[in-house]
């Protein structure tokens, strides 16, 4: 019992039973302090197994500790803090419940040590991410949740058959680097990169995060995908088709998201563009390039928890989320708009900020393995990150026109959270050692070369020149962005009012038919059982109800008797 309460995990778990035991002041310490504690608790796990437990007829590793597992669980425990905090006043003590104990499965993700350990910590991550899809209150929310649940039980089952596949094949659950090779490794490789929203299932993310609640999309933009990145981190490291599966997420996010109209929507299709650096570093699998992508994903759970806020804030106070609804809203929430900026100035990789000295490691990694081609789709990609949530998300929600919206600032809570996360992207962008020192390789890279800093200013700066000389055709409209979701908004409503039309003709003379058929066989039986005038009156019995002399019935047994043995014969 004692070992199971130093599990990170655990501690974590046990905060969310408080967090919907209790209430007021009492629920508040515990939001404050239970990922503190889990914090520390995930920065004093060794290297190595140090716990296990029986399961079934396995043996599982329930702590196993590294470097990029340590850092995977501090971020995530800071991810906590950071959305609790925010969400202290403002959300329902079951949502903050479900967040934590979601938070709490992608901790216990980190630290898994064999396969089956972490199969149970995914789905309780599908679980309460689940809940916090419904929390938004909305009917929206309540159908997003079933589909966000759907998706995701499809992936767990598709990870359980490829971990059933290797433990089998194999003789072993650890999570060790696997090769690509064979029906079970692709399985387990599907599975993952389901859940970190890879193309074509990635509609999911961004039809569920913004149906949550305002402060519910803080909690759910941080864990699940990251989570899958630290699987692919430890379980797939320089697998190539990882490099093409990467890019691929890259452009998908910026097409998305420069066409998207909903502010929190376009965040969404972001996560996926940012998701993809990730995965292409794990694919291009050198120290420097794995360095990268953990680097990477610490610095983006932070900048993108930080604009989710922002939005979250416009959301709470204005009740809109719209990019046509809103605009102007710098003169009245001028802490919101700076710390929205900060955001995007980080997810877009300018100096100075986390996402500079994090992203530009990818780049170099794929410079430095010869792979041209991989180094300036990258280079683009930044330009595009640049368009869509550097400028165009803090444009079209703080400035652009004025939609006449004067709403109050953020209450305090919200405000010192979004401080927090500004002062680390700012901080982690001016003293990147206090990242790189807790990477899981020696970091011998420097982001701060003169002539790496003038390429990325120009490149920015260039793609900002452009948005605002396109911006007369980015204007923006009441509609929302089909993807794979088109199958479920439009193809299946389309297809079953087709099919209802289709068969209304033969169900309408099925129907007739089976009445004329129940009719008939009723005047058959009442000719049988009941003697009826011509107005319907019952007179006496009918042929079969009437007593019959002793010579006829013999007569009839003998019949139907010597009609049994013909048949019988025959």
């Amino acid at each position: 019992m004692l070992e199971a309460l130093s599990v990170p995990a655990v501690i974590l778990l046990i905060g969310a039973g408080l967090i919907a035991a209790t209430g007021g002041l009492l629920r508040q310490l515990v939001v404050l302090l239970a990922p503190l504690l889990t914090l520390l608790a995930a920065t004093q796990v060794p290297d190595g197994v140090t716990l296990t437990a029986p399961f079934l007829d396995y043996t599982v590793e329930v702590l196993e500790g590294s470097p990029v597992r340590r850092l995977f669980a501090a971020v995530f425990a800071l991810m906590a803090f950071t959305g609790g905090l925010f969400a202290l006043n403002q959300a329902r003590g079951y949502e903050l419940a479900a967040a934590y104990a979601y938070a709490a499965g992608a901790i216990g993700v980190c630290f898994a040590g064999d396969l089956i350990t972490l199969f149970l910590y995914w789905e309780l991550m599908a679980l309460f991410s689940t809940v916090v899809v419904w929390c938004g209150g909305t009917p929206g929310a309540k159908a997003a949740g079933i589909r966000y649940a759907i998706m995701h039980l499809l992936g767990g089952v598709i990870l359980k058959v490829g971990i059933e596949g290797v433990t089998i094949h194999t003789g072993s659950n650890d999570i060790v680097p696997l090769v690509v090779g064979n029906f079970d490794t692709w399985m387990i490789l599907t599975g993952i990169l389901l859940n970190a929203a890879a193309p074509p299932v990635s509609a999911w993310l961004a039809d569920a995060y913004p149906q949550s609640s305002a402060t519910g999309t803080v909690f759910l933009s941080a864990f699940t995908t990251k989570t899958a990145v630290l699987a692919l981190w430890l379980l797939f490291p320089g697998e190539a088709v990882l490099i093409g599966v990467g890019l691929y997420m890259i452009i998908y996010g910026i097409v998305y998201a420069l066409l998207e109209n909903d502010a929190r929507r376009i965040l969404a299709y972001s996560i996926v563009n940012q998701v993809g650096f990730m995965v292409c570093a794990i694919g291009i699998g050198t120290e420097l390039a794995l360095n990268g992508a953990a680097a990477h994903a610490f610095a983006h759970i932070l900048y993108k928890a930080l604009l989710f806020m922002t939005a979250g804030v416009v959301l709470y106070r204005t009740g809109k989320s719209r990019c046509t609804e809103l605009g102007g809203l710098f003169r009245t929430l001028p802490v919101t708009t700076a710390c929205g900026i900060i955001g995007a100035l980080a997810i877009s990789g300018f100096p100075l900020t986390s996402g500079f000295v994090t992203k530009t490691m990818i780049s170099q990694a794929a410079a430095d393995s010869g792979l041209v081609w991989v180094y300036f789709t990258l280079a683009v990609a930044s330009a595009g990150v640049f368009l869509h949530a550097g400028i165009k998300y803090p444009w079209f929600v703080f400035f652009q026109k004025d939609s006449g919206l004067r709403p109050r600032e953020a209450p305090w809570n919200m405000m010192l959270a979004m401080l927090l996360l500004a002062g680390a992207c700012i901080g982690l962008g001016v003293y990147p050692e206090l990242l790189y020192r807790y990477l899981p390789f020696p970091v011998e890279y420097v982001p701060y070369k003169p002539g790496k800093v003038v390429y990325y200013l120009q490149l920015l700066l260039f793609s900002g020149l452009a948005f605002f000389v396109l911006l007369p055709l980015m204007r923006r409209t009441e509609t929302i962005t089909l993807d794979t979701d088109w199958l479920w908004r439009i193809g299946l409503t389309s297809l079953w009012s087709r099919s209802r039309s289709l068969l209304r003709g033969p169900a309408t003379a099925l129907a007739t038919g089976y009445s004329v058929v129940v009719l008939t066989v009723r005047r058959r039986l009442e000719w049988l059982f009941l003697a009826k005038r011509a107005d319907g009156t019952v007179t006496g019995e009918g042929m079969l109800a009437r007593s019959w002399a002793i010579g006829t019935t013999a007569l009839c047994i003998v019949i139907l008797l010597v009609a049994y043995v013909v048949t019988y014969f025959l």
